[in-house]
């Protein structure tokens, strides 16, 4: 008998369930109810079985044969089809729910492994978590992960919606190398937007705008002094953020180690303005985060872009992230003079070529003169008369770094 759609509709329950067989093993049972199943039956090991490929009309005529033909293959290969399909089910049943995977990678791997572990959890937390925090692991498809970096990108964050591959990709490779998964979503997958470098300088006008916008706007005042502190020192955020009383002696602080994007200890120099925004030694983190009082933490890693992103009216800046102050005062310390290998000690960039073995220099002396001028130069740009501000602030001739260094940010 050949199945077609017409006949399996047109079947009528019978008193007692029964069966029609196409071929090879593929059927249909009609129940007294008329509930119709389609089936593969087969003999494996001198046992009779029966595998459910769905019920009719939701499992359609073409559904179930494609179902039907992937276990006939199974079988073919010598392979017991029933079997291999419980233990598929009992796999998935182990197999975490993606929230569990997300708190298991932070845990065991990015906090172990990366200092930007707290950056991970948060965009884990803000953009995956909720998309598909209660669904196994194993169901994410390549499809889903490519719907969820177009609605980043979409949102107007295409270096976020990079950020967030980057993440998730790594996350599901932990998860196949601790056997977690046997694929990952991601194989195949191309970054959402173009990698583009930035070399986004501020003007004098600009400085002076995130300035005094920053006492005026919403923002705590941790914050507010850690973005300040970030233009004083020229140093990363994520190193600001988390600086400890205990890094600070006299008027040097040493960034350690495993604090350092590079894994190098760094010393920086503190100027007037850099030791009155870190205020008095209370003990712990210089920046504390609200939140955490009972178990201190530094402020989160996005916690100075959220502040601008949510005081514009404030603080009119336009394609404006915290990282920009940092090249910002090395492009300074360029026009009035200072050598690239200080500026590159100041800004702990790793040497590059044989000179990273010969030269062992720490530059202390010069680090020192160039932040004392530099917080001259500071004090001046906002001593200065203010301009009549709109309500975007766009540089007339847009300063932007040139080859300030080939030691990276």
């Amino acid at each position: 008998m050949k199945f077609s759609e017409a006949k399996i509709r047109n079947l009528r329950p019978q008193s007692k369930k029964y069966y029609l067989r196409e071929a090879n093993g593929f059927s249909v049972r009609i129940m007294p109810s008329g509930a119709k199943t389609w089936l593969f039956i087969y003999t494996f090991d001198g046992k009779r079985k029966e595998m459910n490929l769905g019920h009719y009309p939701a499992v359609t005529l073409e559904a179930a044969r494609r179902k039907y033909r992937a276990a006939f293959d199974l079988f073919e290969q010598g392979n017991d089809p029933v079997a291999m399909h419980l233990e598929k089910k009992e796999e998935r049943r182990r197999t975490p729910f993606l929230s569990d995977l997300v708190d298991e990678y932070i845990n065991k791997h990015a906090m172990r492994f990366k200092r930007s572990w707290a950056k991970d959890q948060a965009i884990l937390n803000r953009d995956v978590v909720p998309a598909w925090g209660q669904r196994k692991a194993v169901d994410i498809s390549k499809r889903d992960v490519i719907l969820l970096l177009e609605k980043i990108v979409d949102r107007g964050s295409p270096g976020m919606a990079n950020n967030c591959f980057q993440i998730i990709r790594k996350m599901f490779n932990f998860a196949v190398d601790r056997e977690i998964l046997e694929i990952s979503p991601c194989t195949g997958v191309k970054m959402p937007a173009p990698k583009m470098a930035r070399d986004r300088v501020l003007s004098e006008e600009e400085i002076r705008v995130l300035w005094s916008g920053l006492e005026r706007a919403k923002i705590s005042h941790e914050v507010q002094r850690a973005i300040k502190l970030i233009l004083v020192t020229a140093q990363r955020p994520g190193e600001v953020m988390g600086m400890d009383f205990s890094e600070i002696e006299g008027r040097w602080w040493t960034i350690p180690a495993d604090r350092a994007k590079n894994g190098k200890a760094h010393r920086v120099y503190l100027t007037d303005t850099a030791l009155e925004l870190i205020g008095e030694n209370t003990g712990g983190f210089v920046f504390p985060s609200p939140r955490h009082r009972e178990n201190p933490r530094p402020i989160g890693s996005n916690a100075m872009t959220v502040a601008h992103r949510r005081n514009k009216d404030k603080i009119p800046l336009e394609d404006f992230t915290p990282h920009d102050l940092r090249r910002t005062a090395a492009t300074f310390m360029a026009e009035m003079g200072t050598m690239d290998e200080v500026i590159d000690a100041i800004l702990n960039h790793s040497k590059m070529g044989v000179i990273r073995v010969y030269n062992q220099y720490r530059y202390d002396t010069e680090k020192q003169a160039t932040l004392e001028a530099w917080e001259r130069r500071l004090q001046r740009i906002l001593g200065a008369e203010k301009k009549e501000q709109g309500d975007i602030i766009r540089l007339r001739a847009p300063m932007r770094l040139k080859d300030i260094s080939a030691g990276g940010e």
